[in-house]
């Protein structure tokens, strides 16, 4: 098929919706397409390969409110198979749209494939990224900024900009370099440095990337899009308000400034209430032996007055970050996606039907490093494991609960398989994600938010509940495991499909440091999740085999 003819084709697929919203009063519909390439660019000083969406990197801003209506046309020319994961999107019903190799077909060199989702009872801020091997780290990333529908009151008052804030580190090897090291059982390294909103220092401050009129109130959205490190955020002489995290409006603390884990989105406001002039947004390396920083201009409108060049000192030390995310509070009285106020859910009332630990290891395989959640590496599969449950074709592909709910005693003794555990649907689970290592991880569930209710230095236990916050801990979809520590989260099972749940450290992701959870309904109702849409993508065993019944109507 060509071009032409698949953009008519899309065309035609984009008017019809359309006309089908208008019949139903549906939510508003956005309409995007996009045109991915590699492109050159210079960053940190090199000339490379990136990944661009309409030539643009980041991509474009998928800026939307509370339940519309998203279509994206993605036309892939790039040399290889892609893919687009919403990161925090729950796709709720809806892991069709997920977005993942353990759930999509790819999407091939030369063709194109129209992704249809809402961000179902979500606000908040996330971004997008390529999900297929090394890719991320060549770009091809962008923020989804959510908002509240008009009748839904926010707690704070409109700002009179958002700006976004992608942050992260960036390595100046190709991705396909990086993804040929790691197979050789090399490390990717230290990163070259970072990049905010696709550009090094020197391009983020001339021109000035944010500009602030004086005695207004600014929001800026920031997400750690990096793929190794942990980033401290902060700006010359302003105070940063969070209002804001992954989805969940918090308690509107002021700090000097924020520490953001890679995989993690949050917002803050700033009032531009300092002399007019010239500022310095910082964001800078966490745990490094070596500490680096990329910084950029925030300009007072009609401002002459250079910055300051004594940049505001980061924290250090785990401790002081333990504690500022003991100091995040869920806002229990404000709204988020719906009317009803956020703290009417009492997730801590609730009684823990099941308890799953799953430890991080590394090993050696054939003499090449893996990683692995509970003694097994992940490898991805040709038909993808959702394909493969939904027309009863598992056999051969993979098998479930090769894990159990507790880590074998040596988790470097890993095995190589597709890692998939079954969950009871509408079960309230916790998770505890244990990590052994020297280094910290985050770590991200597709398809859910939930509560990280505790964390801890050594190994998890019963009696560790204690130490949990019942109350208001923040309902979000990424979170930090430190060094030698562990981290408790709860959440209910309720959103049927095959979700992924990964280390956002794309090295350990990539070499198998991911799993996923199956969440099946038994009631095979169109209640809880969508038939497999006629126009997905097949692959692998399923390619040509009759659709399965129709799941039973809500």
């Amino acid at each position: 098929m060509t071009t032409t003819t698949m953009r008519a084709s899309a065309a035609v697929l984009l008017v019809a919706a359309a006309l089908l919203a208008a019949v139903h009063a549906e939510d508003p519909y956005h309409f995007f397409e996009w045109k991915v390439t590699y492109g050159t660019r210079t960053i940190l000083d090199v000339p490379q390969k990136v990944i661009l969406i309409n030539d643009a990197f980041p991509g474009p801003t998928i800026n939307c409110s509370s339940n519309n209506n998203i279509v994206i046309n993605v036309f892939n020319e790039l040399d290889q198979p892609l893919l687009f994961t919403w990161h925090g999107i729950q796709q709720r019903k809806n892991s069709w749209m997920d977005g993942m190799p353990g759930t999509m077909c790819p999407i091939a060199p030369g063709t194109n494939f129209t992704y249809k989702w809402q961000p179902k009872d979500q606000i908040g801020s996330f971004f997008y990224f390529p999900s297929i091997g090394m890719q991320r780290a060549a770009g091809g990333y962008g923020i989804i900024t959510v908002h509240s529908r008009l009748l839904i009151p926010v707690p704070f008052d409109e700002p009179a900009g958002d700006f976004p804030v992608l942050v992260g580190d960036w390595y100046t090897k190709d991705h396909t370099v990086l993804a040929k090291n790691l197979d050789a059982g090399k490390s990717i390294g230290r990163p070259a440095g970072m990049v905010i909103n696709g550009k090094s220092e020197k391009d983020a401050s001339n021109p000035p990337m944010y500009t602030m009129e004086s005695g207004k109130v600014y929001r800026y959205r920031v997400c750690n899009v990096g793929i190794k490190t942990s980033l401290n955020v902060r700006i010359q002489s302003h105070i940063l308000k969070l209002v804001e995290m992954e989805g969940s409006h918090t308690v509107q603390n002021d700090y000097d400034s924020l520490d953001v884990h890679v995989g993690q989105c949050l917002s803050f406001l700033v009032a531009a209430d300092q002399k007019p002039g010239d500022y310095l947004l910082v964001a800078s390396t966490r745990f490094m032996k070596e500490s680096s920083s990329i910084t950029a201009i925030v300009r007072y409108n009609g401002s002459n007055t250079p910055a300051s060049t004594k940049l505001p000192e980061g924290p250090s030390g785990w401790a002081w970050s333990i504690n500022q995310w003991r100091s995040f509070r869920w806002n229990l009285t404000a709204s988020a996606a719906r009317p009803n106020p956020q703290g009417s859910y009492h997730y801590g009332q609730i009684n823990i039907t099941r308890t799953i630990k799953l430890s991080s290891g590394r090993g050696k395989v054939d003499g090449k490093e893996r990683f692995g959640i509970n003694g097994v590496s992940h490898v991805d599969t040709e038909t993808p494991l959702k394909l493969a449950e939904y027309f009863n074709a598992s056999s051969g592909v993979f098998e479930y609960n090769l894990i159990g709910d507790v880590p074998p005693a040596d988790t470097a003794a890993l095995k190589l398989a597709p890692n998939v555990l079954s969950t009871e649907f509408r079960t309230f689970i916790e998770v505890v994600f244990e990590n052994p290592e020297k280094s910290i991880n985050s770590f991200h569930i597709n398809g859910y938010a939930f509560f990280a209710a505790g964390m801890g230095p050594g190994t998890w236990t019963p009696e560790s509940r204690r130490t949990y916050n019942l109350l208001d801990t923040v309902s979000r979809h990424t979170i930090q495991v430190y060094p030698r520590s562990w981290t408790a989260v709860m959440l209910t099972f309720d959103n049927a499909g095959m979700w992924n749940v990964r280390s956002n450290m794309w090295e350990r992701y990539y070499l198998g440091e991911q799993m996923y959870i199956s969440v099946i309904s038994p009631a095979r109702s169109l209640r809880d999740e969508y038939n497999m849409p006629e126009v997905s993508l097949r692959c692998g065993k399923v390619v040509g085999l009759p659709l399965p019944p129709s799941y039973l109507p809500a």
